[in-house]
């Protein structure tokens, strides 16, 4: 069953009436009103009227066919609207912000564009309004009728998103039909997952994915690019951890500033205390070693003062570079605590988490502290603090800051509860369920490449771990979430089979994101419509 905050409306039919003009003869004779004539005259008998001209009788339209699907479309009849010769794309006066987007659309359908000035037949006009969505910055309103269309919406990336509407209507169907679409997205963070620590990924390949999100109205692409197998951003504050190949800052600039024009944020994530091994490789004294000196593989000693202060280092640097709202600081898979008695294994940590928090403190204790203590470092450079579900522990003598983001991605690992027990305690969580949503090169560890079907077919926002649909109640509390490409065996697949691999589950991802309930496609025309949209 589908849980959903959201109502599906249905567009009313829209009736048009035709008036019909009836012509009176007026009989010869003085009548009232009437001309009178001589004696001995006959009147002229009066011309008949020609009847009206035949008028087109146009059916009903129905909604374009997109993806993701509109919310709410109120037919008309009429003809629609398509390009032809002399249309612009026109934004309105006072609107002169969404010049970029107005360039844009006219740039993809080959048509003028004016920065304000008169709409005239043929034309788009695009308009900040108030008023012009249902709900939120990325609502929009588009109107179809007298040969032209009108998009607003009461902030630019809702007006973006009626654009991406009307390229996707005259690509499935030739034209956009008459009528009024209403639509605004289900949940507030839609997008993709990229680990680019463990694979390199071109700065090209990262900006086509972007503007394929862009068409899809998913609005976040986190990028995880610090882990064991590499470092890929290059870095001021530690040069010597970055891996060979890896993404310059100018290169990172120019996916940042393709992302905002498109309307998408770009999520940095440094993940610890684990998965730091490549950062370790330049500083070995931090690596966590047991009572009998044996090493974890990617995780830091957390009771060694200088663990946190090249971390915190690095959070500093990176939040600079990314001017979004949020920073992930990872903490999954810390190896301390995957033993039988971390205490006894790790005896460093058990009398740091004592001198910090008590006689009654543990080293799970001490990974929540550092959780903390990391999310305070990005929270003070203005950023939302987000972390993966098994980073937070019950019953230990702390407990994790409740408005750090919670990103369930499994009940696998140790610590991780269900989901339902996050919730309960308010937290906010955005989905990443493993059993769907992760895309893992090489198919390791029991995990199978994820279908664009199955997710469209089994999967909503509400289903966060493994099968199960946590109770409706909480539906406000989950944001939305993200397919997770992992490149664990990173020679698996190529930069353009990764791509082809994560087409059609990113759409159908971005179909649940956006509109609640059963979707009205069958997968098999759902399938059809992608392949048409390309």
């Amino acid at each position: 069953m589908w849980h959903s905050r959201g109502v599906r409306r249905v567009g009313p039919a829209v009736a048009t009436a035709v008036a019909l003009s009836t012509v009176v003869s007026c009989s010869a004779g003085a009548e009232q009103g009437g001309a009178s004539h001589a004696p001995g005259t006959t009147a002229k008998a009066a011309a008949p009227t020609p009847p009206p001209s035949p008028t087109k009788t146009y059916p009903l339209s129905a909604a374009p066919r997109t993806i993701p699907a509109v919310r709410a479309h109120e037919a008309a009849r009429g003809p629609g609207w398509r390009p032809a010769a002399g249309s612009a794309v026109v934004v309105a006066k006072g609107s002169e912000a969404l010049a970029d987007e107005g360039r844009l659309l006219a740039q993809e359908l080959k048509t003028g564009f004016r920065n304000s000035g008169p709409v005239k037949a043929g034309d788009i006009e695009l308009s900040l309004a108030p008023s012009g969505g249902q709900g939120g910055p990325e609502s929009y309103t588009l109107t179809t009728r007298d040969n032209r269309v009108r998009i607003t919406g009461p902030a630019e990336a809702g007006v973006f998103y009626g654009t991406r509407t009307l390229k996707q209507a005259l690509r499935s169907g030739g034209t956009v039909p008459e009528g009024v679409i209403r639509d605004r997205p289900d949940r507030p963070q839609r997008g993709l997952n990229v680990d680019i620590a463990r694979k390199h990924y071109t700065a090209g390949w990262i900006e086509a994915r972007l503007r394929e999100m862009a068409d899809l109205k998913l609005n976040t692409l986190g990028l995880h690019f610090s882990d064991d197998q590499g470092f890929r951003i290059a870095s001021d504050s530690h040069p010597e951890v970055v891996s060979a190949e890896h993404l310059s800052k100018a290169e990172v600039r120019r996916i940042i500033a393709l992302a905002q024009s498109l309307h998408i944020t770009v999520v940095p994530e440094i993940d610890s205390p684990g998965h730091l091994g490549a950062v370790m490789k330049a500083h070995p004294q931090l690596q966590l070693r047991n009572i009998n000196g044996v090493p974890r593989q990617g995780a830091v000693d957390i009771s060694n003062p200088e663990s946190a202060r090249i971390v915190d280092d690095l959070l500093r640097e990176y939040s600079g570079l990314f001017p979004g709202a949020w920073f992930h600081v990872g903490a999954d898979e810390y190896q301390a605590l995957t033993v039988r008695n971390p205490e006894a294994s790790y005896p460093q940590l058990a009398r740091a988490a004592v001198q910090k928090y008590g006689p009654n403190a543990g080293v799970q204790d001490l990974a929540t502290g550092w959780l903390n203590d990391r999310a305070a470092v990005v929270r003070a450079e203005q950023k939302q603090p987000k972390a993966w579900n098994d980073g937070f522990f019950r019953g230990g003598v702390t407990s994790a800051d409740k408005n750090i983001e919670v990103e369930y991605w499994t009940g696998k690992e140790n610590g991780a509860r269900e989901p339902q027990e996050y919730l309960a305690e308010g937290r906010k969580v955005v989905n990443l369920n493993d059993e769907y949503l992760y895309y893992v090169l090489g198919e390791p560890n029991q995990f199978t490449y994820p279908t664009g079907r199955r997710i469209y077919e089994q999967w909503t926002p509400l289903v966060l771990r493994g099968t199960t649909a946590v109770p409706e109640r909480y539906s406000g509390q989950i944001l939305g979430g993200r397919l997770a490409i992992w490149s664990d065996l990173s020679r698996a697949q190529t930069q353009s089979q990764v791509a082809a691999g994560i087409h059609m589950p990113l759409r159908a991802v971005s179909q649940k994101l956006w509109a609640p309930g059963q979707p009205a496609l069958s997968w098999a025309e759902f399938n059809a419509l992608a392949n048409k949209l390309g």
